[in-house]
């Protein structure tokens, strides 16, 4: 979504205005103060140039230019900031700066979405009315932190619910916002575009996906939900979602569950006019009784205690924890919050030999990621089970990062060497077990006695066992018991065989190949 000061100007004015009527001007300011409330106007100034700058870049389609724009806005933002704890800090000097560039042509598409979202395109700081001094703070807090770059921004309410929403995920649930990000990432490519078409705000998805389950395709839950999105079965039907024939159910694959999420998400929204309080409670707690509620309370807001009092106590912590989580994707630097960069285009790599994610996962290393690649290629390819082997010659989906990294280190050399080695290891080849010649047993008693008195007993001749016929070489076992823990996977690497061919033999269809302790395998097509 592109982004222009066109959103920016009811918070900026409001703040300007704000910003008028509490903070009094200083009469006599020390040089101190003065060199201060220089240095903030010429920041300003700085940030002003660096927007004109992106401009150009925008304007001449270089994809570099809107990340520029959000950062000179992201600078003002923190002028503003600055100006409000300086005393003898105005804003009359910073409006002349803002009304230069609301004057300017900066994103005609962004306007356009302004346009049909009813806001206003011009607005005269004149007759904005000032925010008064006795404000609550939590109110003035609200008002200064909403900045309106975003259309998400206009669609839900900020207050403190969500206040406390964001400060559980930047304290104790930091660790999972920012997997949760680094998931999305990955994902982004086969996600967004489902939503995008929806007309739906992307933040949004990211908060309904890092607290449904931060971003782990196989993830379910103890009622049955699973998913990225948690559609539970019935939902999941209803949307295209199940086990589509091979033993693979649908609601595990991050596609189809953007595109299900995005229809049902405009299904209720459509029912809620446009209420996404509503609709993500309707998400989370069901739409029946979002529906009742909304209806009863003659469309009020969600945070009305009428309403809010008659959700469950999940649902009052879900609505708030999404919209926190969405909120803070799009303005981390706001709070402080780097994410990691992440290179998540897609790509597909065509195995030069046969593997599994485990071992993928060894030879492409952590380069460019914070805990390797695993749960990217899980959540890419999520027919397949960790340890399950893919045959050569299948194409696979990941990241242009990863295909660089699997030429570079899977395909041939020590790292791809060392990753099979490591991925096949036995356990049990680390227990020794004794031979007959090998074995010293134990010195018998009258042997003891026998040296203790100085004489050593001659050794007694024991007469050569007889020759045995020759029998043929035993062959080892073809079949193989099930133990509790084995896999498919764990038995084909413990006997060396092709996955697809030990299945075959024994009647298992992918991706599960689902087994149970005490059944007997065919160890057919095994070398040992």
């Amino acid at each position: 979504m592109s982004v222009s000061l066109f959103s920016l100007r009811p918070w900026s004015l409001l703040v300007a205005a704000s910003l008028l009527t509490v903070v009094p001007a200083a009469h006599a300011l020390s040089a101190r103060d003065k060199a201060r409330v220089e240095a903030i106007e010429a920041r300003m100034a700085a940030a002003e140039k660096r927007y004109s700058d992106a401009l150009v870049l925008v304007n001449n389609a270089d994809p570099k230019g809107t990340a520029e724009s959000d950062a000179a806005l992201e600078d003002m933002e923190d002028v503003i900031t600055a100006c409000i704890a300086q005393k003898g800090c105005t804003v009359s000097g910073l409006l002349t700066t803002y009304k230069r560039l609301l004057k300017q042509k900066v994103d005609g598409a962004a306007a356009d979405e302004d346009d049909d979202a009813g806001m206003p395109v011009e607005a005269d700081p004149d007759h904005v009315a000032p925010l008064r001094a006795d404000v609550p703070e939590a109110a003035r807090a609200a008002a200064l932190l909403n900045d309106h770059r975003h259309a998400f921004d206009d669609m839900v309410e900020y207050n403190p619910a969500i206040q406390a929403g964001i400060r559980r995920w930047l304290t104790d649930m930091r660790p999972a916002l920012l997997t949760s990000y680094e998931n999305y990432m990955n994902l982004r490519g086969v996600m967004w575009p489902e939503w995008e078409k929806g007309g739906l705000p992307e933040a949004l998805l990211f908060g309904i996906m890092a607290k449904e389950s931060n971003g782990r395709v196989h993830a379910s839950s103890r009622v049955g939900a699973a998913g990225l999105m948690q559609f539970m079965p019935a939902t999941g039907r209803r949307f295209g979602l199940g086990p589509d024939g091979t033993g693979f159910d649908t609601r595990f694959d991050p596609r189809s569950a953007a595109e299900a999420s995005a229809a049902y998400m405009n299904e209720r929204m459509r029912g809620l006019n446009r209420n996404i309080e509503y609709a993500l409670a309707a998400y989370n707690g069901g739409e029946g009784r979002a529906a009742r509620i909304y209806r009863d309370m003659g469309g009020q807001s969600f945070w009305t205690d009428s309403a809010y009092n008659q959700f469950p106590g999940e649902t009052k912590d879900y609505v708030p924890m999404v919209i926190a989580a969405a909120w803070i994707f799009l303005h981390p630097q706001q709070y402080g919050v780097e994410f990691p960069k992440i290179n998540g285009q897609p790509a597909t790599i065509r195995l030069a030999r046969s593997t599994t994610i485990y071992e993928l996962t060894i030879c492409l290393g952590s380069t460019g990621t914070r805990d390797g690649y695993m749960r990217a290629l899980r959540n890419l390819n999520p027919r397949y089970e960790a340890d399950g082997w893919i045959p050569a010659g299948t194409t696979i989906n990941a990241t242009t990062r990863i295909a660089g990294l699997y030429n570079r280190y899977c395909v041939s050399g020590p790292r791809a060497d060392l990753a099979r080695t490591l991925i096949t290891a036995d356990v049990n080849a680390a227990i020794k077990r004794p031979t007959a010649t090998s074995f010293t047993g134990s010195v018998a008693v009258g042997d003891v006695q026998a040296m203790q008195g100085g004489q050593v007993p001659p050794p007694v001749a024991t007469p050569a066992p007889a020759p045995r016929p020759a029998t043929p070489a035993r062959r080892q076992a073809r079949s193989y018991t099930v133990a509790r823990g084995d896999t498919l996977g764990r038995i084909a690497s413990r006997f060396q065989c092709e996955v697809p061919a030990l299945a075959r033999a024994n009647g298992l269809r992918a991706p599960a190949y689902a087994i149970k302790p005490g059944q007997r395998l065919k160890l057919e097509g095994c070398d040992r």
